[in-house]
């Protein structure tokens, strides 16, 4: 039996790579198809035998990638997975369009159906700084790539959702039945401090839909302490707007970041996200986390035990949160007992015996 993997792209270092790391794991001998791969980013992933699509060679691909998505499509289709029996597409938008042999094995570990094309499409093409006339023009070439995602939907075999919201999306937008398998998190690299708690925290890719700005705001009118950690394409915008309790840490190693967590009043979390991995560290770190009440935090956050929850998603609401905030009513044990179900071991052991399960109904009665 032989088994690849397959990635949209590997050019950002986030919770669908973790994901990747996971699957390598578990088959070490696995080659992964992507369509492009920047090593300098993601220095992890060298020494892996990873396969590009002609992507790869286009200029520019690794800084302005957006330009090429109708492209994307194409490239994925054109990747030759002829050679195996069991290939796992770990998606979030173009890896789960691969074409395999007849009597292959499909399997999609899917992080959502691509947002951009399904839930969010008007607040992405509203979010994009380019001018109108190009917005326009590029409503048809969405509409052309919806539709090809929901076809490329029909070539998986078996879908597997990192959360129920997913699930959810998944059977709303590609009309196909999926299992729940939570994402893993490295709940051993985190441990719960001692020391007092001083500041707020939060992190994570720096972009628009993570609403940094609300929590920038929120602070700026508190006047409390926070910390953010990470880069993105937002940052020198929220800088700029940030007052002087706010510290921006920027792109931190992994001891760092279990340091910022384990000594937070809080981690905040008012973005609707298909999981929320860094609000699972937090709580590994035994640090409660005050969490938009939408997404996959629904499915994390206990409110009184590892957490609270915003009704509305405004900066009005998370600086009454903070103020009226009290992180002596949480118990760090029980918080980080509770998130040691998402560990990564578990997450391997369950992948693992569904796959096993899918290619054992797939070959039928020997």
């Amino acid at each position: 039996m032989k088994l690849a993997l397959v990635h949209d792209y590997l050019v950002q270092d986030g919770g669908a790579e973790r994901v990747l790391r996971a699957l390598q794991d578990i088959w070490p001998e696995a080659p992964t198809f992507t369509l492009f791969f920047d090593p300098d980013r993601l220095p992890a992933f060298r020494g892996r035998d990873i396969r590009t699509s002609f992507l790869q060679r286009l200029p520019f691909i690794r800084s302005r990638y957006q330009i090429y998505v109708a492209l994307m499509p194409t490239a994925i289709e054109q990747l030759d997975l002829t050679g195996f029996d069991i290939v796992i597409s770990n998606a979030s938008a173009f890896s789960k369009g691969v074409i395999v042999r007849r009597d292959a094995l499909h399997i999609c570990y899917c992080h959502t159906p691509t947002r951009y094309l399904w839930s969010d499409t008007h607040s992405y093409v509203q979010g994009l700084r380019l001018p109108r006339l190009v917005k326009s023009a590029l409503l048809p070439v969405l509409s052309y790539l919806r539709l090809w995602d929901r076809q490329a939907a029909e070539r998986v075999d078996t879908f597997i959702a990192n959360s129920q919201t997913v699930q959810e999306r998944i059977k709303k937008y590609y009309r196909r039945e999926s299992q729940v398998i939570y994402p893993p998190v490295e709940t051993t690299q985190f441990s719960i401090s001692q020391n007092p708690k001083t500041y707020f925290l939060a992190g994570g890719r720096l972009v628009a839909y993570k609403r940094f700005d609300m929590i920038v705001e929120a602070a700026n009118q508190t006047g409390l302490p926070l910390k953010i950690f990470g880069t993105g394409s937002i940052e020198a915008e929220l800088k700029q707007r940030a007052r002087d309790n706010i510290e921006f840490v920027g792109k931190v190693s992994d001891e760092k970041r279990a340091h910022l967590y384990a000594n937070a009043l809080a981690y905040i979390h008012p973005q609707e996200e298909d999981f929320g991995i860094t609000a699972v560290e937090s709580m590994a770190s035994g640090r409660p986390v005050i969490a938009y009440r939408k997404g996959g935090a629904v499915e994390t956050v206990v409110p009184g035990v590892t957490g609270e929850f915003l009704e509305d998603q405004t900066w009005e609401a998370l600086a009454d949160a903070m103020i009226r905030f009290d992180d002596t009513c949480y118990n760090p044990e029980r918080i980080r007992a509770h998130a040691e179900q998402f560990h990564r071991a578990r997450f391997q052991e369950s992948i693992k015996r569904t796959v096993e399960e899918a290619w054992r109904a797939h070959k039928g009665p020997q």
